[in-house]
């Protein structure tokens, strides 16, 4: 038996990337699979894909009214909500915080901070209709140091980490786990990509040769740790992070044991 049978799986940031990693695995262990997201043509491009249980729903995490219709789509197609992946999150222009524009800040905590919150707020009553339920949040490793010219993602993911902790312990009691991940750096479009136009992509700058494993992660290594943590697999861990960056916090690893 499929671990996710008969259970609604809401992924947010889900038509590209991680997020259509994980849309992918839930969907072979027979979750229904709600892609939002605000790629409309990818979205529904991977539920095609997908097939049988697989809906996309456009969601712009950032709006309050946006998650009220998902959540409302949502109960209407596949009754109460399960698992709640906060995964969608975008890149911050690479500056300075004194050269820094305001405007930019409040994008970036919106879409990566309060966008979380939203989606707990929105999905929390499902998931209590339910009997409970289980959330992972998708943090970072920068959110566990300090990172030059990137203080608006930096701040947005520590925030989310925050907001996992103190999320687990309001919830504890409605039988709803609530915890965090922190990929390190992934071979995905977030990294491969220009965050804007004229920008260079964070692969261009980023070597993994320092570090304890020399390569950038793959998608399908969050997932299956992802998968654990929504699964019943995961009942007694609730309110922890979990660092999975191929040792790039530990910092540059000696050479020949030096």
């Amino acid at each position: 038996m499929n671990r996710f049978d008969g259970k609604t799986v809401l992924i947010t940031g889900g038509a590209r990337g991680q997020g259509a990693s994980h849309a992918r695995a839930f969907g072979a262990e027979g979750a229904n699979v709600i892609i939002a997201d605000v790629r409309e043509e990818r979205g529904r491009a991977l539920a095609d894909e997908l097939g049988g249980n697989s809906v996309f729903i456009k969601l712009d995490v950032s709006i309050p009214a946006d998650w009220k219709a998902a959540v409302e789509e949502t109960e209407r197609r596949f009754g109460f909500i399960s698992v709640l992946i906060n995964n969608a999150g975008i890149p911050a222009p690479a500056v300075s915080i004194a050269d820094s524009d305001p405007e930019d800040w409040d994008q970036v905590i919106a879409t990566n901070l309060t966008g979380p919150y939203l989606g707990i707020r929105a999905v929390v009553p499902s998931m209590r209709r339910g009997g409970g339920g289980a959330i992972v949040n998708i943090a970072s490793s920068s959110s566990h140091v300090g990172t030059p010219m990137l203080a608006s993602y930096v701040s947005s993911k520590w925030g989310v980490r925050g907001l996992t902790r103190t999320a687990a312990t309001e919830l504890a009691r409605d039988r709803i786990r609530v915890n965090s991940i922190s990929p390190g750096v992934i071979d995905t479009p977030f990294i491969t990509e220009p965050p804007r136009p004229g920008e260079p992509p964070t692969s261009d700058h980023f070597t993994a040769e320092p570090f304890a494993i020399q390569r950038m992660g793959k998608p399908e290594e969050i997932t299956k740790l992802l998968m654990f943590l929504a699964s019943d697999d995961a009942a007694f861990v609730t309110g922890s992070d979990y660092v999975i960056d191929g040792g790039i916090l530990l910092g540059p690893i000696p050479t020949d044991g030096q």
